[in-house]
């Protein structure tokens, strides 16, 4: 009995060394305190001089970690190692991250500027009555076009992808929701399908397209379209307006059948350890000249009415940013499909992208 004591006592002293350990390394590195907020977004996804705006207006310290992936995030956050008190997933993960008790309830009663959200972007499918998220940014997936090699009325419908003129041309954004997506939509389906009828028709329709696709690529797109050496790109808004912004013979158009749109959220982790923190910060990008300043930045649509109305008008009225609601009925975003028929959408793509 003294041995099983003993031995149990030894087990407490090394998981108590071992946890202030780790609570040292965690301040050392300015992972925790109550002046400290911890946020996980997206790589280039925050103006900087905000970041400072916000240090110097609070006193607390930021600690900005990126990700590339809405399953990279899920999977640090679930994992649990770093106490973050602020992510930003997309509509579906969002969605995901509530079902599997991920993220903290939100009080609107200790947010400031919530009604500066245009209600068009407030009480979605994926977070009913927003208890768990604000939005942040939101936009659409098109085809961005060079107008010395082609025309609107060339890439106005996605079927018209699949026109030889385009032979070795297309740039594609690496997605497998996004590519089976456009396959999805040439024949009138849900981008949620889930009938697996329906998803290999959409794939052999998709084979038919590997000779016109140049590259499946990420963020190199942004500089080969800008470069000129692609003509045509399936590609997000947002990136498409920074290359718009380095080439002036680049356009963005959302197909006639419509697209997916999609939201962008700020969440509280359940990891969170300073609260208070991260309700300043969603109070501060919730604030009209933040919001505004963060948009001209980052380049995507802001859900901030007020913020809108700070933007130069040849802003606020471009359709191919900010879509009319008709084209918004057209428009789906995408749905946490489980794991098991996400599996069959990759399980696809990877087939399309081995043999293209």
């Amino acid at each position: 009995m003294k041995k099983l004591r003993a031995l149990l006592l030894g087990i407490v002293l090394i998981i108590a060394v071992l946890g202030a350990g780790i609570w040292q390394l965690q301040r050392k590195s300015g992972m925790s305190g109550a002046k400290t907020v911890n946020i996980y977004n997206w790589g280039d996804y925050l103006d900087p001089a905000l970041i400072k705006k916000f240090e110097k207006e609070t006193g607390y310290k930021v600690n900005y970690d990126t990700f590339d992936s809405n399953e990279a995030m899920y999977t640090k956050i679930k994992q649990g190692g770093t106490a973050y008190d602020i992510a930003v997933p997309s509509d579906y993960m969002t969605q995901k991250m509530i079902k599997d008790h991920l993220v903290k309830k939100i009080s609107h009663a200790k947010l400031k500027g919530l009604d500066n959200i245009g209600s068009a972007y407030l009480n979605l499918p994926f977070d009913p009555h927003n208890r768990y998220s604000v939005p942040y940014f939101w936009g659409t997936l098109g085809i961005i076009y060079n107008d010395k090699y082609y025309q609107e009325s060339d890439v106005d419908h996605w079927a018209k992808l699949w026109d030889p003129k385009f032979a070795h041309q297309i740039m594609f954004i690496d997605g497998a929701r996004e590519y089976l997506g456009v396959g999805l939509s040439t024949f009138g389906y849900s981008l949620n399908t889930t009938e697996h009828a329906k998803l290999l028709q959409a794939t052999a329709k998709l084979k038919q397209l590997g000779p016109n696709i140049k590259a499946i690529a990420a963020d190199e797109i942004k500089m080969y379209m800008a470069d000129e050496e692609g003509r045509v790109a399936v590609e997000y808004s947002g990136e498409a307006s920074e290359m718009m912004a380095e080439n002036s013979h680049l356009h963005y158009v959302i197909p006639n059948e419509g697209t997916n749109v999609w939201f962008d959220n700020i969440v509280i982790p359940k990891s969170v350890q300073n609260k208070k923190g991260a309700y300043a910060f969603i109070n501060f990008m919730l604030r009209p000249d933040n919001a505004a300043q963060n948009t001209r930045y980052i380049g995507y649509s802001t859900p901030n009415k007020r913020a809108l109305k700070m933007l130069p008008s040849s802003v606020r009225n471009d359709r191919a940013f900010y879509p009319s609601k008709a084209q918004l009925r057209k428009m789906e975003v995408y749905e946490d499909l489980g794991a098991q028929k996400l599996q069959e959408y990759n399980d696809l793509y990877l087939e399309l992208k081995m043999k293209r």
